[in-house]
């Protein structure tokens, strides 16, 4: 199928395949006569696979540091460890530095919340939520 087309089937659009594609998520499509991008079933399930890791917080520098273990995960679920041979062995690093950096922006931002809490609200008076 044409670039459009598996941009479709993938939910996203021809502009984030040729990214993914620029950066090492996705290998370099095979081409018709004319130049053309050919896309199967399964580089649109990488694709998903790709998306679903982003929406969970991994940046395109995560995911390409995993890129040459994509075909180990199923795009209807991503596996926890003990998974797939290999899949989260050796991505384990990843995801551990991920989570840091995402614990440290939720305090971050928590301290940055308690802050401007302080500064808005009259002494004495409580602020919830």
């Amino acid at each position: 199928m044409r670039i459009g087309d598996a941009a479709a089937a993938a939910g996203t659009t021809p502009r984030a395949l040729r990214f993914y594609e620029q950066r090492g998520l996705l290998p370099p499509p095979a081409r018709t006569a004319t130049g053309q991008r050919q896309y199967g079933p399964r580089e649109v399930a990488r694709v998903r696979v790709i998306r679903q890791l982003l929406a969970l917080g991994l940046t395109v520098e995560d995911v390409r540091d995993c890129a040459d273990r994509l075909h180990l995960l199923d795009e209807d679920a991503l596996p926890v460890c003990g998974g797939p041979e290999g899949a989260c062995a050796t991505t384990a690093p990843v995801i551990a530095h991920r989570l840091s950096a995402l614990d440290a922006e939720i305090a971050r931002l928590t301290q940055l919340r308690a802050q401007l809490l302080a500064r808005v609200t009259p002494a004495g008076v409580g602020v919830t939520s």
